[in-house]
């Protein structure tokens, strides 16, 4: 019986609204109209930056389309790696280099000049540096110290041994490659400290999805993989903030760096810990971790991350110590990992690896000599990653098996291998070319790592070799 009232109520709000709309476009055109005779006065200098407003526009369409380009390509490639057993993370990146002067710009020029023109590298080049920090910080929160502690005699021994061996044999290579391979300007001590540092490195995330895809995470040899691989992580990103702090000053002010750095960390784990800790527990009085929450911890590893940057080595060691002190399985923990880790993975990254794949020219390697440098490269990086592990390994009474499936694991590289090259050709420590070879000898080593553990774990001794704790003899368990 209503409904003829509140239909016509309907039309005279329509009414009212289009009327309001008429009347609001004739004002305009009658103050158009009013002002079209005016004149804007003489010499007054033009807004800094609004001449490029059109230029900034189509940074920004290309840079959008350079984005969907790179996570089709990321996830494609990335999914049909999954498909083979190897790790996806490994097609992302092989996607990166696939869409930079390597393939894409060799074999069509002009498509890669459309979808990754030079205009928009500084802008790609900032979005993955956001994202490498925002990974790092990922990738402290994932950083079990509880696990640390309860296997750190064995841990540190092993993953100690396979820093420094593969360090001692990339540093004394350093000697033939020198004259043939660095950049004028860079010091000795600085290429040779570089490229220790370079073939010593372990992805412990890729590390870890390895042994969860082959169920091997929670086995004995897991677990000591895991530890190792987190105190080599932890010891390598030392290092690695004590080389950039020597490359980044002169004698007496990298003695500055490094001692500020020091004395980071310990406000880090002294004051930031317990604090962080409080904060933690008063966060999970709620029902639910809100945006509050998450808006400090992205406040504080910022800040964090500002503060390394400012002494002198790079944001991402404050973004990860920042990670490191939140306690790992905390409800907040869990729910920034749950909020970030998707837009990081399937955003960020493979925006990282798009810049890498820029940066990554195979086309420099001309000749047999420079492939064969590359192998040199490979087999001082396996060498030493292999032999510093597992000997190691085998002499804390680990079995030879295991030992050697441990020395295969260290070996991995990935991501990580990534970020420590990029930072070497950001500072002029490596050439282009350099950076060609060692990007290639990250991707060969972490591709190795699947078969190469597949072949020392299939058959007859199961998929989960296993240490029994009164031998050390191998314990076959059956695959689950």
């Amino acid at each position: 019986m209503d409904s003829q009232p509140r239909r016509g109520s309907r039309l005279r709000i329509l009414a009212f609204y289009v009327i309001v709309l008429a009347g609001a476009a004739a004002l305009f055109f009658f103050i158009r109209a009013a002002g079209s005779h005016l004149a804007a006065p003489a010499g007054v200098p033009v807004p800094p930056g609004a001449e490029a407003a059109p230029a900034a526009k189509d940074a920004l369409g290309h840079l959008l389309l350079a984005l969907v380009v790179i996570i089709i390509a990321a996830r494609g490639v990335g999914a049909l790696f999954r498909y083979f057993h190897q790790p996806p993370v490994i097609g992302e990146v092989l996607a990166g280099i696939m869409l930079g002067p390597s393939l894409l710009g060799l074999v069509s020029p002009a498509a890669s000049a459309f979808l990754l023109p030079a205009s928009i590298a500084p802008h790609l080049g900032m979005i993955a540096q956001v994202g490498v920090i925002l990974f790092m910080f990922l990738v402290g929160l994932e950083l079990d110290t509880t696990m640390l502690r309860e296997k750190a005699h064995a841990a540190v021994a092993i993953s100690h041994a396979s820093i420094l061996v593969p360090f001692l044999l990339g540093s004394a290579f350093a000697l033939w490659l020198y004259p043939r391979y660095a950049a004028g300007a860079v010091p000795f001590t600085n290429f040779a400290l570089f490229l220790g540092i370079s073939l010593s490195v372990t992805a412990f995330p890729v590390l870890a999805r390895i042994l969860t895809d082959r169920g091997l995470n929670r086995s004995r040899l897991g677990t000591v993989a895991l530890t190792c691989a987190a105190v080599d992580d932890a010891t390598a990103w030392c290092l690695l903030a004590f080389v950039v702090g020597v490359v980044q000053a002169q004698s007496g002010a990298a003695l500055r760096t490094v001692l500020l750095t020091l004395a980071f960390v310990l406000v880090v784990v002294f004051l930031l810990r317990p604090l962080a800790r409080r904060w933690v527990k008063r966060a999970e009085l709620s029902d639910r971790v809100g945006q509050g929450t998450v808006a400090v911890a992205c406040v504080a590893f910022l800040l964090s991350a500002l503060i390394t940057e400012g002494i002198g080595i790079h944001a991402l060691f404050g973004a990860f110590l920042l990670g490191a002190v939140i306690p790992r399985e905390s409800r907040v923990a869990r729910a920034l990992k749950t909020r970030l880790e998707d837009i990081v993975v399937v955003l960020f990254l493979p925006a990282y690896f798009a810049f890498t794949g820029l940066r990554t020219h195979i086309g420099l390697l001309a000749g047999w000599e420079d492939w064969l440098v590359t192998g040199v490269i490979i087999l001082i990086a396996s060498l030493g990653k292999f032999g510093g592990s597992a000997i190691t390994a085998r002499l804390t009474g680990i079995g030879w098996r295991d030992a050697a499936s441990l020395g295969i694991l260290m070996n991995t590289r990935g991501l990580m291998e990534l970020v420590v090259l990029n930072l070497g050709l950001d500072l002029g420590v490596v050439t282009p070319r350099l950076f060609a070879m060692l990007v290639i000898m990250a991707l060969t080593t972490t591709l190795a790592t699947t078969p190469v553990l597949h072949l020392l774990t299939r058959s007859g001794t199961g998929s989960r070799d296993d240490v029994d704790g009164r031998s050390g003899s191998p314990v076959v368990t059956s695959p689950t």
